[in-house]
């Protein structure tokens, strides 16, 4: 029996918190949790099927309680951003998903407020003050459904072209539990399998296979069903298990359970990732003076 998620820190929840070549921390700041977990090992990494790297995870609010944009917790979600970040060079930003299914409309609707500012140069950048900005390429790449190319094509097309220091890509993610939907950020630099977050996985998209460091960052929009039943009926035989299979997903068709207001968790959830990835990039400015010039 295996239950599903994509957030690193439920992997360590299920298999259990003594695992060698997995060191785990945890800070608060600014009303925050944040947990940082780091597998080392080859053997830590196939014990909780995760690559080896650092996933930080950031426990807030519930995302559909507002928040202001100057939020003193986005400056402690870009440090985290920013740090696993080359210091200088171009970054590509790019949105997966699908716009047309929310809850898998967290990418592109962060894109909406990320700072693009590749093109910003020459006097009218020195006269604005604006040749301080880091520069940045935005992209939403659709889904292979929409566009008929992989994510991962899409995207290697454009890092070979315009050849950024780094990648930073925002996608959906799977928990395995209701109370971590909307209020769980997960920050990685292992990459990404696009479309993980709605059962619909693509080739992954990491370092390996772009050729520059990937930034992965995901809030949970669902909760797989059969791991929901599983996990609140505390079933532990596989027999059983297989039952509640059959009944939770009939015909072999995977299900998914979101959120009623997931209109409006993945709309702030978008805002509070477009604006931590804008203070992570763009050092020289603080969050107020990114936000007049969005």
């Amino acid at each position: 029996m295996e239950l599903r998620t994509d957030l690193a820190l439920e992997a360590r929840e299920l298999f259990g918190e003594n695992i060698s070549g997995v060191e785990y921390t945890v800070d608060k700041k600014e009303a925050i949790e944040i947990e940082k977990l780091t597998i080392k090992t080859d053997r830590a990494g196939q014990l909780l099927k995760k690559p080896k790297g650092t996933y930080i995870t950031i426990e807030l609010p519930p995302l559909t309680n507002d928040f202001k944009d100057t939020d003193k917790r986005l400056v402690e979600i870009g440090n985290e951003i920013r740090a696993l970040l080359p210091y200088n060079g171009l970054v590509l930003v790019a949105g997966l998903g699908n716009i047309n299914i929310t809850p898998d409309a967290l990418g592109p609707k962060a894109m909406n407020g990320v700072l693009a500012t590749r093109h910003i140069s020459g006097e009218i950048a020195k006269s604005t003050g604006l040749d301080k900005l880091r520069p940045v390429a935005v992209l939403s790449t659709g889904v292979t459904g929409q566009t008929g190319i992989e994510t991962g094509e899409h995207l290697l097309s454009v890092v070979k072209r315009i050849r950024p220091s780094a990648v930073i890509v925002v996608d959906a993610l799977a928990s395995r539990r209701l109370e971590r939907l909307g209020c769980t950020l997960q920050i990685s630099n292992t990459g990404i399998s696009p479309g993980a977050g709605v059962l619909n996985h693509r080739t992954k998209i990491t370092e390996e296979t772009m050729g520059v460091p990937v930034i992965a960052l995901g809030v949970p929009t669902v909760v797989d069903a059969v791991t929901l039943a599983n996990d609140l009926l505390r079933i532990d035989e596989e027999s059983v298990s297989v039952k509640v299979r059959e009944r939770v997903s009939p015909k072999g068709r995977a299900m998914v359970v979101t959120p009623k207001e997931i209109d409006l968790l993945v709309d702030r959830a978008a805002k509070l990732i477009s604006l931590a990835i804008n203070f992570a990039l763009q050092k020289d400015f603080d969050i107020s003076d990114l936000v007049q010039l969005l």
